[in-house]
């Protein structure tokens, strides 16, 4: 059994901004990823990542806001969406465009 996409969505704003996030269900737990998952979440403009979560292999779950790096704790797939998207309203000024 392969990754299976259970969760995709991308909106363009209307600053031009891209918000996407996908999220894969793993067929078995690992230790980097006790929870299964996969997944990328982006927040950008013109090319440049401004807030990112993701968990690529060999770094586990991380997120990106601007240059910094930092660990993230998965808690869930509904926290990790909430979280994000605080990110993303914080990183945009609290305006949907």
């Amino acid at each position: 059994m392969t990754a299976r996409r259970i969760f995709h969505d991308k909106a363009v704003l209307a600053d031009g901004s891209i918000v996407e996030m996908t999220i894969w269900q793993l067929p078995q737990a690992t230790s980097e990823r006790p929870h299964a998952l996969k997944y990328s979440l982006y927040y950008g403009r013109d090319g440049q990542r401004i807030v990112g979560y993701d968990n690529e292999r060999g770094k586990g779950d991380h997120k990106h806001l601007g240059d910094k790096e930092t660990r993230y704790r998965f808690v869930s797939v509904e926290k990790l969406v909430a979280d994000f998207l605080s990110d993303v309203d914080k990183a945009n000024g609290g305006h949907d465009e």
